[in-house]
């Protein structure tokens, strides 16, 4: 892949997997219909998000209680008017169904004043998500004494797997719960591949990888408050990928968090791009 399409493929991987995991409490998928960008009746069904594709427009949204899963993932509408008739009704469905959102503005959106326009429309900026790829082949080495890394077989692994990435991941508990329970209807095998790193036979780490676009997607990579600064976050990245290289796959992409760039540097990882986050509490009436 040359850099443009390593670019399409971050977006592509990161987008396919918030589009599966918000509807994956059984949430109901809609085609774009009428004159406008995202028109359509929505069809809902109770425990998963619903997923709209088409004319130009792609979410997932009500599927979660986490604003950066409620997730508009594509928007290529040339026309500013129409543009704001997307955000409004991505808006409604926020206020709908009663959750928080979150547009991933990517290097492909448009218009290309999008995030002004949300800014105009109440959403806030949540800072730019590091967009980073490497080529497996290019891998370098990690290791940090000690540590074991099984890959989950069974979804009950999941439970370990979630209790220790409420730990220190994101929102915490809220947020290992429902991941969690999400993965358990989408299960364990490919495309999805859930790994748990051990000290002393002690959970101290996770990372998923997700395979979608032609690549291998980073995500969930965290070590326990008290194990850091020891390489364990590298090297848990460092072992997921060499798998992945094993399994035949060529490239592997990541959005990074500010603490984890240098990280995934040192590992060969170059940032091609960045995927800026506009949020939204939920929405008032």
């Amino acid at each position: 892949m040359d850099d443009a399409e390593l670019v399409r493929a971050i977006e592509e991987n990161a987008a396919e997997l918030l589009l599966a995991m918000g509807t994956a409490g059984g949430g109901r998928q809609r085609p774009g219909g009428g004159q406008e960008p995202g028109g359509g009746a929505a069809r809902r069904e109770p425990g998963g998000g619903e997923s709209l594709a088409g004319d130009g427009v792609r979410w997932s949204i009500g599927g979660s209680p986490l604003d950066y899963h409620n997730a508009v993932v594509g928007c290529s509408v040339e026309d500013g008017a129409a543009a704001d008739l997307v955000i409004a009704e991505s808006l409604q469905e926020l206020r709908d169904f009663g959750v928080p959102g979150c547009w991933h503005v990517g290097p492909s959106m448009r218009p290309l004043d999008l995030g002004e326009r949300l800014l105009a429309a109440g959403f806030s900026y949540g800072g730019p998500e590091p967009g980073m790829a490497l080529r497996l082949a290019e891998l370098r080495e990690a290791e940090a004494a000690g540590l074991r890394v099984e890959r989950l077989t069974e979804v009950d692994g999941l439970t370990v797997w979630a209790q220790t990435l409420g730990r220190g991941f994101g929102e915490g508990v809220k947020e290992a719960e429902w991941v969690a329970s999400v993965y358990r209807r989408l299960g364990v095998a490919d495309p999805w591949r859930h790994y748990v790193g051990y000290l002393a036979d002690e959970p101290v780490a996770t990372a998923t990888v997700f395979l979608a676009a032609g690549v291998a997607g980073v995500y969930f990579v965290m070590t326990v408050p008290e194990a850091r600064r020891r390489g364990i976050g590298a090297a848990i990245t460092a072992a997921v990928l060499r798998e992945a290289r094993d399994s035949g796959l060529e490239y592997a992409v990541l959005g990074s968090s500010p603490a984890g760039h240098s990280v995934y540097a040192g590992l060969g990882f170059r940032e091609l791009c960045a995927v800026h986050l506009y949020e939204r509490a939920l929405p008032e009436e």
